[in-house]
Parts: C-alpha cells; structure tokens; sequence
C-alpha cells in the first residue's frame, strides 16, 4: 500500500473492517483527515467507536501506531495543500540547459499510468464499468477547474453508448437549478483533483441527499467528495513539476468509456449505427 493515501487506503480496506471499525472509517471520510489529527479518545467519540476499535482500524490500515497514522496524514495534508508555485520552487523552475527533459517527463508520465493501475482494485473500475453500461436512471457528469474537460470528453462518448448522459454547468446557479431533476438510482461522475473544488463537494453533497449515487475520479491524495462516494477511482497525477499532469486521468476516462461499450454493445451498436453513414436506424 505504499504510496496511497490514508482515504485510498480506507476504500480499500472497507470491505474487511468490521461493523465498529466501518464506524471509525465513516467518521474518519466525514471529517477529512481533520478528525484523524485529534487524539484517539476524541476520534474514537466523534465516530461513536471506542479507542481500542479506532486502533484496531488504524492497524487494518497497514499503519504501525496512531502515531505514525497521524504522521501520514499531516504530510498528506501538506502535499495536497501545495500551490502550483510552491510545486515549482521545489522543482528548480527556471534551470536551462535540459536536452533530455520530455524523455524524462515522458518517463515519470508513464510510471505514473502504471502508479494508477496499481491504487485502483480491477473490481472497483468494473464495478464503475457495469454500473455506467446499465444505463439505468439519468447520469450526470461535473469536474472542476483542470477536470471539467475530462467530463465533457467523457460526457461526448457515453451520449453515443447509452441513453440519459447529462453534464452539470460549470456555473453554481446553473448546476444548482440542474439538482431539481436528480432521482434516487441517478448515477454522478464527478472529477476532482487538488486543488479540490469546494463547489464540487457541495455538490456531492446534495446529490447524495438527492441519494444519487456518485463515482468519484481523483488523484492519490482523494478529494474530500470521496466521504459521499460509492465508487471511488484514485490516479496518480503528482510530478516533480509546477503542474500536475492529468494523462492518467485521461488513459483512465478511455478505458472506461472502451469498456463501457463492450459491456453495452446490444444499445451501443444501435445507437452508433443510427448515425454513421450506412448505419442501421
């Protein structure tokens, strides 16, 4: 589990824990990570478990003592806290001389392709899969500022495969006035990376109010939208660069789209059909 964050570790882990330890991991996604700062006895009160069961989840974590666990959180906070600016004094901006710099930014660009295939269970990206491809209920589609261009990609495919894809307005009155037709059963796919979008995570919340469910798509760091989520799929984005790249993302935003088509051929192939030249209507 090196290298993932303590809520990528929480999802994964969510399904071993017992009841009072799945208390603990809620209470822990509904104050994130502020809750897993405090000392035990007040984590432990704050989720309704015992101090004995908030370490016993912390040990189903992979984390040695609650200590280290807090460790892991504080430099997790500090990394998803971190400006583009900041990004880029660590990374020496600015040093010329560099022949070989897309070779090595192609390079980190594919091990972080590899990195997220690693953080997402091949169950949950099915799960994703088959719940898109059923096409039951409407679903809705919303990113933030660097994401947004991920859900309309996306948005541009599915609308092809399978009835009822809808894309939320980037506007907060316009997505607001959106909510009005969300159903229990709908399906969102929302991306958020850091650094996160508050007006992403009122949204979520709303939509599961609405008991919408919601499949997040994040970086390694886990938007706090993950506390509303059913399905969460964590990539790898950091570089050691000002920017975060997206490219995982994106692989990630075709593979589903790909699988999506197979599993919904019967609809998909009628649908395509219709439109392209000597298609079948």
């Amino acid at each position: 589990m090196e290298g993932k964050s303590v809520a990528a570790r929480i999802h994964d882990a969510i399904h071993r824990l017992t009841p009072a330890e799945k208390r603990a991991a809620r209470g822990l996604l509904g104050a994130y990570p502020t809750l897993g700062l405090a000392p035990v006895a007040e984590f432990g009160q704050q989720a309704g478990a015992s101090s004995a069961t908030v370490l016993r989840f912390v040990s189903q974590l992979g984390y040695k003592s609650y200590p280290d666990f807090q460790r892991a959180l504080r430099d997790e906070l500090e990394e998803r806290a971190k400006s583009p600016l900041q990004r880029g004094q660590s990374a020496n901006v600015g040093a010329g001389g560099d022949n070989h710099f897309l070779d090595r930014f192609v390079s980190q660009a594919a091990d972080n392709l590899r990195g997220s295939a690693g953080l997402i269970p091949p169950s949950e990206f099915e799960a994703v899969c088959q719940r898109i491809a059923e096409a039951k209920g409407q679903c809705y589609l919303g990113g933030g500022r660097f994401t947004d261009f991920l859900a309309g990609y996306m948005e541009a495919h599915l609308r092809l495969i399978r009835p009822g894809m809808r894309r939320f307005d980037g506007r907060p009155a316009t997505r607001a006035d959106q909510m009005i037709d969300v159903r229990p059963g709908d399906t969102a796919i929302l991306f958020d990376v850091r650094r996160y979008d508050p007006s992403l995570l009122e949204a979520a919340g709303e939509l599961a109010a609405r008991r919408a469910q919601i499949i997040l798509i994040t970086d390694e760091w886990m938007s706090p939208v993950s506390r509303y989520a059913k399905l969460v799929l964590p990539c790898r984005t950091a570089l050691d660069r000002t920017w975060d790249a997206n490219g995982s993302l994106f692989t990630l935003v075709e593979a589903i789209i790909a699988r999506v088509t197979e599993l919904a051929w019967p609809i998909a192939s009628k649908r395509i059909g219709s439109i392209e030249p000597g298609g079948v209507p």
